[in-house]
Parts: C-alpha cells; sequence; structure tokens
C-alpha cells in the first residue's frame, strides 16, 4: 500500500473488490445540465487534462477493457459520461482539459457545463483530479483547484501512470505542499498505475468509501 493512501482493513478493501467486480454500465452521456440523471445515489467524479490517462484508470479500476473509450486524440471525451457501478454509485467521466485542437467556442461551452455540474450537484462526494506523474501539476489544474475550493466540492489528486514517472516521492512531496493553500483539497495523494495495477485495490476502496 501506498504510504500516502489512508490505511484500509482487509474487510473494506474485500468490500470494495465487491462493489468493482459487479455490474457497470454507461447510463447516458450528459451535454447539458437538464439531462442529469437523478441525485438518487452517491456520485464521484474524475477529471483532468487530456491524455492523462482518465478512461485507461477508469478501464482499470472496473476491470473492463473498453468501459470508457480512450483515444489519441485530445478532448474526445465532449460530455459527462456516467456509469452505473453495482447500482449504487455513479462514477462520472468528465470531458478532459488542457486540449488545444477545438474551438475556443467548443471549449468554452464544455467548460461551462463541467463548472455548473460541479457546483450544483448535491450528492457528488468527491472530485478526483487526475495528474500524470511525469508532469505535475499543470495551470489547468490549479484553475479547476481553485474554483473547487470556492464552491466548497472536496477533491483529491490522483497520480497516474506512477510506472513511468521518475522522481514520484519528491513530486508528491512538492504536490502535498502546494496542496496547503488549498481549503478543499484532500490532504492524501494516490499513486497508480493502469499498466502495474499499482495503487488500484487502494483507489478502490477510496471510492467505495464515498458511499457513507
Amino acid at each position: 500500500m501506498s504510504d500516502d493512501a489512508p490505511e484500509f482493513t482487509g474487510e473494506q478493501l474485500e468490500e470494495a473488490r465487491k462493489l468493482f467486480a459487479g455490474s457497470c454500465d454507461f447510463v447516458l452521456g450528459v451535454a447539458g445540465l437538464e439531462q442529469l440523471p437523478a441525485a438518487d445515489r452517491a456520485e464521484v467524479a474524475f477529471a483532468g487534462r487530456s491524455n492523462v490517462g482518465k478512461s485507461s484508470l477508469i478501464n482499470t479500476l472496473t476491470n473492463r477493457k473498453d468501459l470508457a473509450r480512450t483515444s489519441n486524440t485530445p478532448g474526445r471525451t465532449q460530455q459527462l459520461n456516467f456509469y452505473d457501478l453495482s447500482g449504487q454509485i455513479y462514477l462520472v467521466d468528465m470531458p478532459g482539459y488542457g486540449y488545444a485542437k477545438v474551438s475556443k467556442t467548443q471549449r468554452d461551452e464544455w467548460n461551462k457545463l463541467i463548472f455548473s455540474y460541479l457546483q450544483g450537484r448535491p450528492n457528488l462526494r468527491r472530485v478526483f483530479i487526475l495528474v500524470d506523474s511525469r508532469h505535475g501539476l499543470k495551470d489547468t489544474d490549479e484553475e479547476l483547484m481553485t474554483m473547487l475550493d470556492k464552491a466548497a466540492v472536496t477533491y483529491q489528486i490522483v497520480l497516474t501512470k506512477c510506472d513511468k514517472g521518475k522522481k514520484l516521492d519528491m513530486l508528491k512531496d512538492s504536490i502535498k505542499a502546494h496542496l496547503k493553500k488549498h481549503p478543499a483539497a484532500y490532504p492524501e495523494i494516490v499513486a497508480t498505475s493502469s499498466v502495474k495495477k499499482l495503487g488500484i485495490e487502494e483507489f478502490r476502496a477510496i471510492i467505495t468509501a464515498q458511499q457513507g
């Protein structure tokens, strides 16, 4: 277990394993707030720059190969994609940000949808901001963090591609120090790798704990 992850009991890890071993189905893609499903269960959202490995991580968490579509084209996810995990919690795949190959108008529309959703969803328990361990925090990550601070929405940094990143401990220490400036940030950092399955069990347990 990562030294940054909360300590989970064997029972908690098993509960998470069972939850993620159940069904996980695409529910709908939301392009406007009026399309949001009923807020009848907890949900967690995954945000991150394009090509951060978000789709791959969601697929690994849910033991699927192609639940979330992966692409080499930045900005492919153009809506809020809702997945129903075992009828108990929604996983929400958000549009990637920081992309450059779309029009400013389209980018502004996507950002408006993202921010409106984050600020007004009552059952949203936590936003996981995915950060490529090879590159660290970027200005666009900082913009999202500042917005979430203002909206009082709890968020947590999840490092991706940790099998490729170098000086991981130094990066985590740097981000931890930075998070002290952000009141809505959860202090623990999750280190993951979809390829090596690093941190996946712990990340599942963190998500499972958001149901309460």
